[in-house]
């Protein structure tokens, strides 16, 4: 595969910035209501910023695709909203307290609020696809956010289990991050009316980059610092989330560590002494190691679903996708 010109991530954002302020002001729009919890929890969600990876992924991938009209800037909100709805659930779940270096929605509205405002969310996406009258993005959506179901009450009936296999842990992986990573990439080919195999093969590169995305994540979860992830660090031990660096540590221990890992695991017991135990073992162990190497196999993974496509500017950018992504440290 030819060398691809590598762009940094300020470039590849550049590519879609004015789009990116198209769809803060659709999300903006989006989150009004008459409703007054409902109209606060919004603009507090909106104010809380965030990456917007998702909503650029599917700009990037309608220019890839040819398209550059105003269903890709109603969309790419859409996708934030359903993004944001499942943070907010999670949120609920885990009992957190700070998202994005604030306090959570759960912890200044009540769960009771923040699940009916994340059920609004969702509606609110799905009124903007049902606006498009497209009937395959529709049914995109509709598998998407059922994907994304199954994939909260298989995390929730998981919680607190050592026991999770590799295959589990990229089952709700997928469910939970890589689907709608998928769905981006393949609306810019809906939208960019191409191939039903065109689109199959930007979706792939889609979860590829989405399972990379969430290893790093999950590496970061004991790697790096409360200022940069914007909630404590070790929150996934902490929530009873059995990740992959967690699997890979407890398969290298011998039976002995390994059993006392999972035992305080099991019992949530991860004072931070106990965690700072933990990590020392994962990066001695050879796990933290492992797992990085595994997110640069799906990111290899990923650019090798664009071989197909004719090389491009365009496709210069997707390709320097997966290098942010295992790069990044936030």
């Amino acid at each position: 595969m030819p060398t691809a010109r590598h762009l940094t991530v300020t470039e590849v954002f550049d590519l879609v910035r004015s789009d990116l302020q198209k769809v803060e002001e659709e999300l903006a729009q989006q989150t009004l209501s008459s409703v007054q919890p409902v109209a606060e929890i919004g603009q507090y969600l909106q104010a809380s910023g965030g990456k917007r990876l998702r909503p650029a992924l599917l700009l990037l991938s309608s220019k890839f695709c040819g398209y550059e009209g105003a269903a890709a800037i109603r969309l790419a909100a859409a996708m934030e909203l359903i993004h944001t709805a499942t943070l907010v659930h999670d949120d609920v779940i885990d009992k957190a307290e700070t998202r994005r270096g604030r306090p959570s929605i759960n912890h200044r509205w009540g769960n009771h609020l923040s699940v009916l405002a994340g059920d609004w969310l969702y509606m609110q996406a799905f009124g903007i696809a049902l606006g498009e009258r497209n009937f395959k993005i529709l049914d995109l959506l509709i598998g998407l956010t059922q994907a994304m179901v199954e994939g909260e009450l298989l995390q929730l009936n998981g919680l607190g289990k050592a026991s999770t296999t590799e295959d589990e842990y990229f089952d709700l992986a997928y469910r939970k991050t890589a689907c709608l990573f998928s769905a981006c990439l393949r609306v810019g080919a809906l939208l960019g009316s191409r191939s039903e195999e065109e689109e199959g093969a930007l979706g792939a590169y889609g979860i590829n980059l989405g399972l990379a995305f969430q290893l790093v994540d999950d590496i970061l979860d004991f790697t790096s610092s409360e200022a940069k992830l914007g909630k404590p660090v070790g929150s996934d031990l902490r929530a009873g989330k059995a990740t992959l660096p967690l699997i890979y540590l407890l398969r290298r221990l011998r039976a002995e560590e390994a059993d006392r890992v999972a035992r305080a695991f099991e019992r949530g017991d991860f004072q931070p002494a106990a965690f700072s135990e933990i990590l020392e073992l994962a990066e001695r162990s050879g796990a933290l190691t492992e797992a990085r190497q595994r997110a640069l196999e799906l990111a290899r993974d990923a650019k090798r679903c664009l071989e197909g496509f004719p090389e491009s500017q365009d496709k210069d950018t997707l390709l320097s996708l997966p290098d942010f992504i295992v790069e990044r440290e936030s």
